[in-house]
């Protein structure tokens, strides 16, 4: 029997609704992918949703929404007492809005063996370029977050056959 902390049970929740989010951008035709930005009280401040093909923007990614929307709200770009957390690890681009926004901490679901710029294929927060360092907690509900990737593909792949 394992014992889960209160933060792991809190990381677990906010994961759940970033799954959420990333099962309306999947049943939209999007790549299933959530993000959710709290704040340093806990309050959840902004989310987004995968929106490449919806919106025909190649930056509408999940995080890069959800980094706009908690900016706006808060009515500052630096977003050091915050908290993103995404499906899955984010690429380059979103990696590089993450240290420019100055997010406290990321908390991500799934590796991703392809583009991943955190922890897998490169680690552009601890990079020499880098000017903000944040921590960073991988593999929160990492089963599910991979299998509904894995399923929304195996899918789509289906569907062209």
């Amino acid at each position: 029997m394992s014992i889960e902390y209160p933060e792991y049970l809190i990381h677990k929740q906010w994961m759940s609704h970033a799954l959420e989010l990333a099962q309306a951008a999947g049943d939209a035709g999007e790549v299933p992918v959530g993000a959710v930005m709290i704040d340093a009280s806990g309050n959840l401040i902004a989310e987004g949703e995968n929106r490449k093909e919806r919106d025909k923007d190649p930056t509408a990614h999940a995080e890069i929404l959800a980094i706009r929307s908690a900016a706006q709200t808060l009515h500052n770009w630096h977003l050091n007492q915050c908290t993103l957390y995404v499906t899955l690890e984010p690429c380059p681009m979103c990696a590089g809005a993450i240290v420019q926004s100055r997010v406290g901490m990321l908390v991500y679901g799934a590796d991703d063996t392809k583009t991943g710029a955190i922890r897998t294929v490169t680690n552009i927060p601890d990079s020499a370029a880098s000017n903000h360092r944040l921590r960073v907690i991988g593999g929160i509900l990492e089963s599910a977050c991979r299998q509904q990737l894995q399923t929304w593909f195996a899918t789509r792949r289906h569907q062209k056959k």
